[in-house]
């Protein structure tokens, strides 16, 4: 079996309440547990929170809580991977046995069920610790500019300034959705993207909501896609 552990602690700072505040007619995190279900791919839907809260919200959505993250997995410096590696040591203490592990984060109201099924597919084929999802930049990274103290314009890499957009190597980067992993990888290997096979999705549902103005651009893109 499968458990899909969802990170949602209490204390974000630049969106208060950001994983149970209302999106498109349900909480944040909601949409996470939502696809979590629909997929069928988990025997259990854990949310790890230090919020009782958040607690009461995942339950009335179909996730469980039977433990309570501390407070010093808590904070704005902790990595995914130790509050999942407690999560997994957690639901082992109560008896649970399972074979992979997604970490879905709780602010993903773009997540679809096939990118779920695809990456674990993937990951099942072997040759890697981890699966996420991964999207190609928009633009390339290797004609990246930086900006001096008196504004001028300097490249990071000036080798290729000249070179054509087309003839440079294309680069990734992590979707920031989700995250497969069998248990002992979780416990061993808190290295995921260099551990980790990347499924490739569209970059044009993909948005990071971490400020205000991200969050309004998510509502906005939401709405259109549901048009």
């Amino acid at each position: 079996m499968n458990i899909a552990i969802i990170p949602a602690r209490g204390g974000s700072k630049r969106i208060p309440r950001k994983n149970i505040k209302p999106f498109a007619g349900k909480p944040m995190l909601a949409h996470a547990i939502s696809a979590a279900s629909s997929s069928g791919l988990f025997r259990h839907i854990v949310v790890s929170t230090d919020d009782e809260e958040i607690a009461a919200i995942a339950q009335e959505w179909g996730a469980e809580t039977p433990f309570v993250r501390p407070a010093e997995l808590a904070n704005d410096h902790t990595a995914t991977v130790p509050v999942i590696a407690h999560a997994i040591e957690a639901c082992h203490a109560l008896g649970w046995e399972f074979e992979h592990v997604c970490c879905i984060y709780p602010g993903v109201p773009f997540i679809q069920i096939e990118d779920l099924k695809g990456s674990l597919s993937l990951l099942m084929q072997g040759g890697s610790d981890y699966c996420f999802p991964v999207t190609e930049f928009p633009s390339a990274i290797q004609r990246a500019l930086k900006r001096l103290a008196d504004g001028k314009m300097q490249p990071f890499y000036p080798q290729f300034e000249t070179t054509r957009t087309q003839d440079l190597e294309p680069a990734y980067h992590d979707a920031g959705q989700f995250y497969w992993g069998k248990p002992e990888t979780w416990l061993r290997n808190p290295r995921i993207h260099s551990g980790g096979i990347g499924y490739v999705i569209p970059n044009w549902r993909v948005v990071d909501i971490d400020t205000p103005e991200d969050w309004l651009r998510a509502e906005v893109m939401y709405k259109a896609f549901q048009r």
